[in-house]
């Protein structure tokens, strides 16, 4: 059974809906942070009188018997959405959130100069990885919990929150002490001890689709956050691995729309790993507005050719200014309240 409050309902009408169904014996999971609360109950049949006494609580919008696989997912929980704030951003609503940074920290003073540059251009996330998950042993893996030192004194100069991995569930508090938004890389998608560490955690959650998952099994690994009490979670397609190698994913952006109607989470589009190249950054950026994403997550560096990590794909600094722009006048477009008339 799902139960979805009014988006007016007060914390103590919740409360009251939870402890009478706690009362009776049932397990209880809630969303309430980001939107209407939601209430997720099992633990056992349901009789066939609840519903119907539900719908006489105060508080109460409705009530569904036969929720989705992922309940506290589905857009049917919360159909006008959810939008998480970070610092003054606000990823799900009207304007494209632009997140932006190096693949990998990799010098104090070379990050501060990003992330200067990546604000005068627009972005208004500073990401960033301090662990790094490899393919090779011996690439480069972070510089770890100083890595982290250096964004969070970044942030301080810049006001930028920082968006940065976790990797195991023993990091996330570590992680979560300088961050403001942990990612979940597409490595870990369904790391569910992982999933289970940060669904505890008061800090947004930005989800990567794992490169041979399916929509389903991503958005099921999105109803452990929520089951867990975290509903600050932001999906992230970021590309697929298939037969073609002439780019490094397939960049899905068929999942943007398809998820805008399975789900109430906001989506946001990283056409870096999408591609894998640094050309096909900029159009499938505009695409990805395009077909619905709230945002996107576009590795830059000042000399991308002699990056870290991941340098073919990382945009040089100076061209994300274009990329910010035509993001925010494909959006305004889509937004518009009326039809633009267009000549016969």
């Amino acid at each position: 059974m799902l139960i979805t409050m009014k988006v007016d309902a007060s914390t103590q009408a919740t409360d009251s809906v939870i402890d009478m169904l706690t009362t009776r014996g049932f397990e209880i999971h809630t969303i309430r942070s980001s939107g209407a609360a939601v209430i997720g109950v099992n633990g056992k049949p349901i009789p066939e009188d609840l519903a119907p006494s539900l719908h006489t609580v105060d508080g109460i919008d409705y009530v569904q018997m036969n929720p989705h696989k992922y309940p506290l997912t589905a857009r049917a929980s919360r159909p006008h959405g959810t939008v998480v704030q970070v610092g003054d951003t606000m990823i799900g609503g009207d304007l494209p959130a632009i997140i932006a940074g190096p693949c990998v920290v990799e010098a104090r003073d070379q990050l501060l100069s990003i992330a200067h540059d990546v604000k005068r251009h627009g972005a208004t996330l500073l990401r960033g990885g301090a662990f790094k998950p490899r393919t090779s042993p011996y690439s480069f893996q972070g510089h770890g919990e100083l890595g982290l030192e250096m964004l969070a004194d970044v942030r301080e100069q810049t006001g930028l929150p920082v968006v940065t991995e976790v990797m195991e569930p023993g990091q996330v508090e570590m992680v979560a002490h300088y961050a403001d938004v942990l990612q979940i890389g597409s490595r870990n998608m369904m790391n569910f001890p992982l999933l289970r560490a940060v669904s505890t955690i008061d800090k947004p959650v930005l989800l990567k689709r794992g490169f041979a998952s399916t929509i389903e099994e991503w958005l099921q690994s999105a109803e452990y956050i929520l089951a867990g009490g975290n509903d600050r979670v932001i999906l992230c397609e970021r590309g697929i691995r298939s037969f073609d190698q002439s780019t490094r994913f397939a960049l899905d952006l068929n999942a943007v729309p398809l998820l805008r109607e399975l789900t109430h989470l906001p989506v946001v589009v990283d056409p870096s790993h999408g591609t894998g190249r640094r050309e096909m950054v900029a159009p499938m950026s505009a695409a990805g507005i395009a077909a619905g994403a709230h945002g996107l997550i576009i590795e830059v560096h000042p000399e991308p050719d002699e990056a870290l990590c991941d340098g073919p794909q990382s945009i040089h600094v100076d061209d994300l200014a274009e990329i910010v722009q035509k993001a925010h006048a494909i959006s305004s477009l889509m937004h518009a309240p009326e039809p633009i008339a267009v000549p016969a």
